[in-house]
């Protein structure tokens, strides 16, 4: 491809802020992010935002290169063949190579009452009007968290040390991905905090009202505030643009993060599902996928063949309050082990963590090409040859 090339980035979150910035740094590459806000939005620290501590949000100037052009609007659909997207708001915009990083959200609740009297925390809007709401409680009011994954342990966590009467429902186990000694020292953490921990059988909400949450063993809690963390979906843009995507709508992908439709369409962060096996949903991930999606378009500028996609796992950082966290470390592959590290230590570095992403994004503004990442995963293509291997034998 000769003379200027344009790229479109639809989504400013961790991943597409990161591969927007890292574009520039071809001169004849013009970039465009296009996002629904004008702020950049610290998902990993939207539980802060709802108790208080933090607005989870950054204004683009400090994460965002000074040759991006920002354009705040939703894009509506894409039009592969004709390379352009609408925008909500009217008009298009056309495009050489796509980015597609919408990210992700809340899957919408089946339960029934849950999206009528449950708050989600998934989204920057999502999390100011939860504050809004626990605000105005009275400050004995019961809260329920639904969901035991991280962002519903950080939440009741965060609510519980600022002395909220908080109950955490798992629907199943306490924190899925942690190891079975580390879940144990996260419980005893949430107990220290008076969070009233429901697990195992029974644990699984059948219904929310205006003041309470149902559950399976016939059991009902007082709820003035239910908070809903159980579950995430990703946007339906890529479905209703007519683009192959998975059971749960990321858009199916090479190892490149090339579009199984269309090689001038690249995924990155958790909408993106490579060889339909898509990596753990979290900031951990977006960013290396970010770099990779940009990389890939870089290269097929210039003629080159991008390079499969290797990354790998430190752990899990989950924040216990404002003075303690669990740093559950794991294989690179992505298998939570039995060591850990807790109190005052982990909730440094989880703290450090947190600052990092942005200073992370604010460096590769400055100079474009210089994230790399550490932990890779080479069990990954062995999987894929195995599964390869047992298709061709099945055909």
């Amino acid at each position: 491809m000769t003379g200027n090339t344009d790229v479109v980035v639809i989504g400013g979150g961790y991943a597409g802020v990161l591969a927007a910035n890292r574009l520039t740094q071809r001169n004849d590459v013009t970039v465009t992010l296009i996002n629904p806000r004008s702020a950049f939005v610290e998902r990993i620290r939207l539980h802060q935002l709802v108790g208080g501590s933090h607005t989870a949000a950054v204004d683009y100037r400090e994460v965002l290169g000074e040759r991006v052009r920002l354009v705040v609007d939703t894009v509506a659909r894409i039009d592969a063949a004709g390379h352009s997207v609408a925008l909500a708001a009217g008009g298009t915009v056309g495009y050489d190579y796509l980015i597609y990083a919408v990210g992700s959200g809340s899957a919408g609740p089946r339960v029934p009452g849950a999206a009528e009297f449950a708050y989600p925390i998934a989204t920057l809007e999502e999390a100011q009007r939860l504050a809004t709401v626990v605000d105005g409680a009275p400050a004995t009011a019961p809260v329920t968290v639904v969901g035991a994954g991280s962002t519903g342990i950080e939440t009741a966590a965060e609510l519980a040390e600022q002395g909220r009467r908080v109950t955490l429902v798992c629907g199943g186990v306490l924190g899925p991905y942690l190891h079975p000694r580390v879940r144990r020292s996260v419980a005893k953490r949430l107990s220290k905090l008076g969070v009233t921990v429901l697990d195992g059988p029974g644990a699984k909400v059948t219904a929310v009202t205006r003041d309470a949450v149902r559950l399976d063993d016939g059991g009902e809690l007082p709820s003035t505030v239910t908070i809903w963390t159980a579950g995430f979906g990703v946007p339906d843009l890529a479905a209703r643009s007519g683009l192959s995507t998975d059971s749960l709508g990321r858009l199916l992908t090479d190892e490149t993060l090339t579009s199984v439709d269309d090689e001038y369409i690249v995924a990155a962060g958790d909408s993106a599902a490579p060889s339909d096996m898509p990596l753990r949903m979290s900031c951990q991930t977006a960013r290396p996928l970010g770099a990779h999606a940009a990389d890939t378009v870089l290269a097929r500028i210039t003629g080159a063949q991008p390079e499969a996609i290797n990354v790998g796992f430190f752990g899990q950082c989950i924040a216990l309050g404002r003075r303690a966290a669990a740093v559950q470390l794991a294989s690179k592959d992505d298998t939570a082990n039995r060591y850990h590290i807790g109190g005052r230590i982990a909730a440094g570095i989880k703290e450090r963590a947190c600052t990092d992403v942005v200073r992370v994004l604010a460096d590769e503004a400055l100079k474009p090409g210089s994230f790399t990442w550490k932990f890779k995963d080479h069990k990954r293509r062995q999987l894929l040859r195995a599964q390869r291997a047992e298709a061709a034998v099945h055909r």
